[in-house]
């Protein structure tokens, strides 16, 4: 016996009261927080006038402590690829001219990787067990590139490879969510990221061409896709006038940098799979590869060590795969989830021109 279409299932429907308590609870108005007082609380520490709310979105952090990501009529319609044009502008007709530097002769490459600064991001110890915002993501990473450099000084450094991107930036735009639109506890205002991430990256350039030349290459990422790409731009509008700075802000998922015997990729860390690295290398760049004797990709993402190496049958040297270590301490999300305890630090590595890395230079935190 065969069953007519639909018999014996009875789809369950939703009662019109229970439809309105959806739309209620997906509603992102003002109304509709229960607590107003933990609201005028967050505005009146950030200086807001409640009549200046345009919109609020509202979640609860692991230990059910409410957050807001609040937009005032002075954010709302904000043009942001105009805002970020108008200031590459600005920087590109006042980029200033720095001295020149006599620099000495080396056959050593340093590379200096602060991976996942993470600007703008907010941890509270009494939640996380560490505090975490944007004067300690800067006092850290200046203090780490000045102990790097200092490490560094028994080799004779003959250029310097800045890495830049891999989530300088924690947040993506004014609403205080990543690129794909996952909510962040912040600290501070979209644009004040901006400009003080963009401030640390020529504290930096400057100190690391003290030593020699530098090259900062971008890596794109998922917590500011299109942000740490404008910041890149910024950055190479900065010192276009700097014989000594180069700036590869190009939007490539994969970049290669070959430095005499040696190539290093490098890739943010939440694109290809890990093993499908070593053939990328060969395939992307087959001239580089076969140029090169010892390889590395150095990998960010995750905040903490993980490495494995490729040998063929004849156990030489082919591929060394390594994700890096952060400055940046757990947030609310990261804390509950159990993601803690790995060291913070800032990591570089000295590779001679013709031996490949010689030298692993960590400054911990």
């Amino acid at each position: 016996m065969t069953k007519k279409k639909n018999e014996g299932w009875n789809r369950m429907r939703l009662k019109p009261s229970e439809i309105e308590l959806i739309k209620k609870h997906r509603a992102n108005t003002l109304e509709n927080i229960n607590d107003n007082s933990a609201l005028d609380l967050h505005l009146q520490e950030r200086g807001i006038d409640k009549k200046d709310v345009v919109s609020v979105k509202h979640w609860q952090n692991m230990g059910g402590e409410l957050r807001f990501s609040v937009v005032t009529k002075e954010d709302s319609g904000i043009d942001e690829e105009g805002i970020f044009g108008r200031l590459n502008t600005f920087i590109e007709n006042h980029a200033p001219t720095y001295p020149k530097i006599k620099h000495k002769a080396g056959r050593h490459l340093l590379v200096i990787n602060p991976a996942d600064i993470h600007i703008g991001k907010y941890a509270n110890a009494e939640e996380t067990g560490e505090d975490y915002n944007i004067p300690i993501a800067v006092s850290r990473v200046i203090e780490g590139v000045q102990g790097l450099i200092q490490k560094s000084k028994g080799f004779q450094i003959d250029r310097v490879l800045f890495c830049i991107g891999n989530d300088i930036l924690h947040v993506d735009n004014v609403y205080n969510t990543t690129t794909k639109g996952t909510p962040q506890d912040c600290d501070g205002k979209w644009w004040e990221h901006y400009e003080i991430a963009l401030q640390l990256y020529v504290k930096c350039v400057e100190m690391l061409r003290e030593v020699a030349p530098v090259d900062c290459v971008h890596s794109m990422s998922n917590h500011d896709y299109q942000s740490g790409f404008h910041l890149a731009h910024a950055l190479k509008a900065w010192f276009r006038n700097t014989n000594d700075v180069s700036v590869d802000a190009g939007v490539a998922h994969r970049k290669y940098y070959k430095y005499g015997s040696n190539l290093i990729g490098l890739e943010h860390g939440d694109g290809a799979k890990m093993d499908n690295l070593p053939l990328l290398m060969a395939q992307e760049r087959p001239d580089l590869w076969a140029a090169t004797k010892y390889r590395y990709w150095y990998l960010h993402h995750l905040h903490h060590k993980v490495k494995h190496k490729w040998r063929d049958a004849k156990d030489f040297i082919g591929v060394t795969v390594e994700y890096l270590r952060s400055p940046s301490a757990a947030d609310s999300w990261h804390s509950r989830k159990g993601f803690t305890g790995s060291p913070k630090a800032v990591e570089a590595f000295v590779h001679e021109f013709d031996r490949g890395q010689v030298a692993r230079l960590t400054h911990f935190f």
